[in-house]
């Protein structure tokens, strides 16, 4: 075990990075390598990089406290660590203010971080009761701001598009009957309305609670407008033979990385499979080098459950131009 590993913080110990070992196959890091770690949490796949190779990394999170941590960890790495407080969709933006133009690989842990789950004064988690916050950046409108202000449709809307949730209506009017009587301003109380509308029995692995929550920490967070700059972003800054290493937890997640990389490989189909592939067709900016998304293993889900819903898909940035005009999502 190297120096720099034994020093790390017991923040970075206790978290466990989902498919560790898979994410530092698909990044490949080299030595002389600038790579971005966009969602440091933790530190986890940051750690994990810089021991893998003699490299610098960007580490960027929005949560205050995340930042604190690769500040104090950057001590471990002096000049290879360099933090940043920032949303990952950001990430052309930040580099440029660095003056750096191009990187050698973009790696993305998406959604809520364990810590973040495990500390109720955040609200992520209906687990333990905690204020209604659910904000990653600390800033901005909160989810109680959301819950106890939206209106009824709005509410459905968001809790049935960010949650997938089938009975986002029912909630969302189950909510604003609930806030008539007084303001929900924690954790417990959402997921008391919410069982009211879906009721918990025995057998049941994912508590009902679940999609509206995450839906009001999309929604709060702008987590899918974040993906999808991030997901264009990457085109722009990554360098020939560079990687994109992303690892999703929901299925709003995964469907936009999976689109994204197979635009940008060139493999959407043609508007009739009649007609021969047509002339005015972009060079792929990336090749896909495995066409399904990477599970955890077994052993992995059992020794961190938190994994069991992840999936990795990572790319290889070619050197085509990038595309114009093309969407992200």
């Amino acid at each position: 075990m190297s120096p720099e590993r034994k020093n790390r913080n017991s923040d970075t110990r206790a978290h466990i990075p989902v498919m560790l070992g898979e994410v530092l196959d698909a990044l490949a890091p080299k030595d002389g390598g600038i790579y971005v770690d966009g969602t440091f949490g933790a530190g986890g796949y940051t750690g994990a990089i810089l021991d893998a190779a003699d490299c610098t990394v960007y580490a960027i999170d929005r949560d205050p406290e995340a930042y604190a941590r690769a500040v104090a960890m950057a001590t471990n790495y002096p000049g290879r660590l360099i933090p940043k407080h920032g949303c990952f969709g950001s990430v052309a933006e930040i580099l440029q203010a660095s003056g750096v133009t191009h990187i050698d690989g973009l790696v993305l842990d998406l959604g809520v971080s364990s810590i973040q789950l495990a500390t109720p004064q955040r609200g992520f988690s209906f687990q333990s009761d905690g204020p209604l916050d659910m904000r990653m950046s600390a800033e901005g409108p909160s989810a109680k701001d959301v819950v106890n202000k939206a209106s009824e449709a709005e509410l459905a809307d968001i809790i049935f598009t960010c949650g997938e949730e089938r009975a986002s209506r029912r909630i969302a009017k189950r909510i604003v009957e609930a806030r008539r009587e007084k303001p929900i301003e924690t954790t417990k109380e959402l997921a008391k309305i919410v069982h009211s509308v879906l009721p918990m029995h025995g057998g049941m692995k994912t508590d009902t609670a679940t999609r509206t929550f995450q839906a009001l920490r999309i929604y709060v967070n702008d987590e899918l407008g974040e993906l999808d700059r991030a997901l264009a972003a990457a085109e722009q800054v990554l360098a020939p033979d560079g990687r994109l290493v992303v690892v999703s937890f929901h299925s709003l997640e995964d469907w936009r990385v999976k689109n994204f990389l197979k635009d940008r490989a060139g493999r959407t189909p043609n508007v009739s499979r009649h007609l021969p592939p047509s002339k005015d067709a972009a060079a792929a900016s990336f090749s896909i080098e495995r066409n399904s998304g990477v599970a955890p293993s077994g052993e992995e889900v059992s020794r961190n459950p938190r994994s069991r819903s992840a999936r990795l898909r990572w790319a290889i940035r070619t050197s085509a131009p990038a595309m114009e005009g093309a969407c992200a999502g």
